[in-house]
């Protein structure tokens, strides 16, 4: 059922932001604002989640599964990023913290990088 969960809201999160990208005005700039918002609109979801379990402490799992991993994570992994690193801060573990933000930016470009060149040749 936990599977069944996360996939179900998994598709609502992946729905939810097809359509914020279709909503949202293309800037002249190019600054990616649907993407933008999408990262922080999830934030603050996945911090209203959070914040609910941890009031609410006989929320079924389940339910949590489905708004938390399932449609925050299908709607912007960014959410859990956040959420990962400010428990790593909240821990007292800020060098980490630093570590995952500068190597999760770096490397993620850089494995973009390498796979697009892998795909269509290093022209």
């Amino acid at each position: 059922m936990s599977v069944l969960a996360v996939g179900l809201g998994g598709a609502v999160g992946a729905i939810l932001r097809f359509l914020l990208g279709q909503v949202v005005p293309k800037l002249g700039s190019g600054f990616p604002l649907a993407t933008f918002a999408v990262n922080i609109l999830g934030c603050f979801a996945i911090g209203a989640v959070v914040g609910l379990a941890g009031r609410q402490s006989g929320l079924d799992p389940r339910l949590v599964l489905f708004l938390q991993t399932g449609i925050c994570g299908g709607f912007t992994t960014f959410s859990t990023f956040s959420l990962e690193t400010l428990s790593l801060i909240e821990n007292g573990k800020l060098a980490v913290a630093l570590a995952y933000i500068a190597l999760s930016i770096v490397l993620g470009i850089l494995a973009l990088l390498l796979a697009k060149h892998l795909v269509s040749g290093w022209e």
